[in-house]
């Protein structure tokens, strides 16, 4: 991932040198469960023993396989001891397994984020719960809301994206130590146990030589899921923020930011434009990684490459979105005052379905009531006039306060964003 998105604590975890320190951490924990192998003082060597990521470079220029460098160069500093290091692996045994330990260090940067997502955009739910907006379907006017009902949704997804990514990475905190074809023909699977137990790791089940994709493809699911809940918050700032709208703005740095190199008034919504645009590279990374399932017999590497860019730059992608969502949900400006503004927009015609009711309740047939309050609606919008007066000049006898009384549509909203967790 390009360093602009790639925040230091993420990053670190899939620099070249974070990559083979996870592959040394397998072969040393492979050493130390060999029943019959490695004499104490060997251990002791295997323990010691080092590596250069430029050393491994060098090296696979000439094996042409990163894996057989990797232990060459890693043996050859262990001195004698180094003839037990890979011993009775193979590839896939040391990849999968290191691989697994990463996503877990991921998984638990990611779970964090998501979570404090959640807990900003709840903070600000219950700050506003009796904000009073304009509630839109199919980006038309609809019905009267509270601000801090439409954050409780945004916070329950982020809610349940927190619990969805706990759960992915965690199903994919499985090694597997099988060997070539998974038939465990070298070691056995108590080896296998014992190493994965020193790397708190569990065992693959049914292996094949390789880990399942599908672990890691739930992964990927997962982290485009919750892009796609960051995308939703992003997309409702985007409308809010439009200047006919202007009900919330993205934080902006009043003296120092600026919006455009050609417009001085611009605040443009730029940080959830950008949200909006990577969430549609994780999705994309979600369908490489399904793609990635299905490999020949017991295995093949057509999923390695693939796997080189998605996963560290979806875990990369993502944690850089959590920390721009969470800024926006902690920073964002809200227009109260534009809110109520624009409630009256469409000159009382967003209570039009509370009128309906009070004639249906009154006794007059649904069709007749929806025909009159339509053709009266539409008149309001239309001319400007007030429903509330073109429906009193009807005299149809129904009790207008009760009728047009905005707290109908909040005396629920203190319910409603105390359900959140």
């Amino acid at each position: 991932m390009i360093e602009r998105y790639t925040r230091p604590e993420m990053g670190a975890i899939w620099t070249d040198e974070a990559k083979m320190e996870a592959w040394r951490r397998v072969e040393v924990a492979a050493a130390e469960e060999l029943e019959e192998g490695p004499a104490p003082g060997d251990l002791e060597a295997i323990r010691g023993a080092t590596f250069t990521v430029q050393a491994v470079q060098e090296r696979e220029r000439i094996t042409d396989h990163d894996v057989a460098a990797f232990v060459d160069v890693l043996a050859a500093s262990a001195g004698p001891a180094g003839r037990w290091i890979h011993f009775g692996l193979t590839s896939s045994d040391v990849l999968d397994t290191a691989l697994a330990l990463q996503l877990r260090d991921a998984g638990v940067i990611l779970v964090r984020g998501a979570r404090e997502l959640y807990a900003a955009l709840a903070d600000q739910a219950r700050a506003h719960v009796h904000t009073v907006c304009t509630g839109r379907t199919h980006g038309v006017h609809a019905e009267p809301t509270t601000f801090g009902i439409k954050l409780a949704g945004y916070a329950m997804e982020a809610h349940r994206n927190a619990e969805r990514l706990h759960a992915a990475f965690d199903q994919a905190a499985h090694g597997a130590l099988s060997g070539a074809v998974g038939t465990y023909a070298s070691l056995g699977p108590d080896f296998e146990r014992r190493v994965l137990e020193r790397l708190d790791l569990r065992a693959e089940p049914v292996s094949t030589q390789v880990v399942p994709r599908d672990r890691h493809a739930e992964v990927l699911q997962a982290i485009a899921l919750a892009g796609a809940g960051l995308e939703r918050f992003a997309t409702e700032i985007r409308h809010l923020q439009r200047t006919e709208v202007r009900e919330v703005e993205e934080p902006f740095r009043s003296g120092q930011q600026k919006g455009s190199s050609a417009m001085p008034h611009k605040r443009n919504p730029i940080t959830t434009e950008r949200i909006t645009g990577l969430s549609r590279v994780l999705r994309g990374y979600a369908q490489a990684g399904v793609e990635d399932v299905a490999l020949w017999h017991e295995r093949d590497i057509s999923h390695s490459g693939a796997e080189r860019v998605i996963l560290p730059d979806a875990t990369i992608l993502l944690d850089y979105m959590h920390g721009l969502a969470t800024r926006i949900a902690r920073g964002m400006v809200v227009h109260a005052d534009r809110m109520r503004d624009n409630l009256d927009a469409t000159h009382g015609a967003l209570f039009s379905q509370r009128v309906l009711l009070a004639l249906v309740e009154s006794g007059m047939t649904r069709d007749d009531a929806y025909r009159i309050v339509q053709e009266d609606a539409q008149r309001a919008w239309d001319t400007g006039t007030p429903l509330r007066e073109l429906i009193a000049a009807r005299d149809l006898g129904i009790d207008l306060d009760a009728t047009f009384d905005l707290g109908r549509y909040t005396r629920h909203a203190d319910e409603i964003v105390g359900r959140l967790p």
